[in-house]
Parts: structure tokens; sequence; C-alpha cells
């Protein structure tokens, strides 16, 4: 019965591991994302805005918290290919709501 409970959760455990390290091959990478830019709202004042996005992702997979570096960089990629939806060129990211969720302002700042 001990061995079997080991068992059971060691599989839990690793499961949530690689979920966890997994989850941010799930996100789509579109064409062209890899050339937005990301910047400070100081840098995008000759910028022409074009939209803001809304993007989430999964922060907690059962009982595991994601690290707030891979939750971001999901966010980001996100904000990226809605930036390549929308014809932009440049993302700055706003508030953050909620964890796991983020605003980013979209602008086309190359001509």
């Amino acid at each position: 019965m001990m061995q079997e409970r080991r068992f059971a959760v060691t599989a839990l455990a690793l499961a949530v591991l690689l979920l966890g390290g997994c989850a941010s091959s799930y996100i789509d990478v579109r064409t062209g994302s890899d050339r937005v830019s990301v910047a400070p709202a100081s840098r995008v004042s000759h910028c022409k805005p074009v939209g803001r996005t809304t993007v989430s992702v999964t922060a907690r997979v059962g009982i595991y918290n994601r690290s707030i570096a891979d939750v971001d960089a999901d966010l980001l990629q996100l904000a990226r290919n809605d930036a390549v939806d929308i014809g932009g060129d440049t993302v700055v990211a706003g508030e953050r709501p909620d964890v796991g969720k983020r605003i980013f302002l979209i602008y086309r700042c190359r001509r």
C-alpha cells in the first residue's frame, strides 16, 4: 500500500514537471513575430498606435505554479503574435490585471 502511494506521488510529480516545462511549446509562434520589438513606453512617442491586446496563459497546472519567467515569455509571444495579426511591429507591456494575464499596447514604429 505504501509503495503504491509512493509510486502515485512520484508519477504525479513527474507529470506536473513535464507539463510545466512543456507548456510554452503549446504557444503558436506566428511567422514574423520574431521581428516584433519590445519597447518601454518612453520609446514609442514617434510610433503610430495600432491597437492593444489582452493575453492570458495558464499560470498554474494542478498544484504546480509555473515560473513567472515562463508565464511572461508565453504572454510576450502571444502579444507578438497579435501584433503581427494587426500590422504592428512593436509591443509595450502594460498592466498585469492578474497572474497569467497582461495588457500590451501595439505600435507601428518602422516605416
